[in-house]
């Protein structure tokens, strides 16, 4: 069974790490849920002291649990003299000497999934373009999120009834290869949506190992769109013919892969050249023999 994208606290780390580096704040710190109606900070750059290393955050407490709760960013100037905030947590935060801080929730299918926070040590107001720095960043954060449960869900079918550990009775039905095909093309689409390189890299090493799960040991060939034993197609190309195998017509493939009808019409046309295949039936076909498709 192919193993799963990563965990969210894996993500949230990569978020901390880019927003310090983009925004420059002397702290970025945040973590993901742990439970519910709460997080534990577990990523924590530019701190002095561990006083919110593992730190709990219950919903509606502090900043963080405010944000949590509403939804959406919210910011103080001052923290240890903030109206707006319970101050569950004001030990921790001054033992770190945070002052001037902001929180932004991830959410996620509607569920917030964790909290990033920046923040400075002296009482000024953040900048506008910091701000809006740290709510695009959670919502590249948020966007990987939703590709990987995606992609988790596309593979967990795999290992459900009929996926291609149900037996050898299920391994030769036609419902099983099916569903098989329709993963494949979903984790090529979804690959060209993450922004992670790890995880892209996974995903279309998930689709190369389905293209040829349906052959043997003696017969299979490396599933590779620009290797010597098969056509040099464009992993555009390869992504167009996915969709295809599975009977989208041009403008269902377009939608998912997020292309124009005539783009993916062209991109279909030139596969057809380069397999030597004058329909749409005859190129899927050609694909699958190559090693290309499931």
């Amino acid at each position: 069974m192919l193993t799963c994208m990563g965990d969210d606290a894996g993500a949230v780390r990569s978020a901390v790490l880019s927003l310090h580096r983009t925004t420059g704040l002397p702290m970025v710190f945040g973590g993901a849920v742990a439970g519910r109606e709460r997080f534990r900070i577990t990523e924590m750059v530019g701190n002095t002291t561990d006083s919110l290393s593992g730190l709990v955050i219950r919903q509606g407490s502090g900043l963080g649990g405010k944000a949590m709760a509403l939804g959406r960013p919210v910011w103080v100037s001052d923290y240890p003299h903030a109206a707006t905030i319970s101050h569950d947590y004001d030990g921790p935060v001054s033992r770190e000497g945070l002052l001037s801080i902001v929180a932004v929730p991830v959410v996620v299918r509607r569920r917030v999934r964790g909290v990033l926070y920046g923040a400075l040590r002296e009482p000024l107001s953040l900048a506008d373009r910091v701000i809006a720095t740290a709510v695009e960043t959670v919502r590249d954060l948020e966007q990987d999120l939703a590709v990987r449960d995606e992609a988790d869900e596309a593979l967990a079918r795999l290992g459900g009834p009929g996926g291609p550990g149900a037996g050898d009775q299920a391994s030769s039905s036609t419902a099983r290869w099916e569903e098989v095909r329709a993963v494949h093309a979903e984790l090529r689409g979804l690959a060209e949506q993450v922004a992670d390189p790890e995880v892209k890299a996974r995903l279309l090493e998930a689709s190369v190992r389905l293209a040829t799960a349906n052959r043997d040991d003696t017969e299979r060939l490396p599933a590779r769109c620009d290797g010597p034993s098969g056509p040099a197609l464009s992993p555009r190309e390869l992504d167009v013919l996915s969709y295809v195998a599975i009977g989208c017509t041009n403008a269902e493939a377009a939608q998912h892969l997020g292309l124009l009808p005539e783009t993916v019409k062209s991109y279909l046309r030139s596969a057809m050249r380069k397999l030597g295949s004058h329909t749409r039936l005859e190129a899927v076909t050609a694909a699958r023999r190559a090693g290309l498709l499931p």
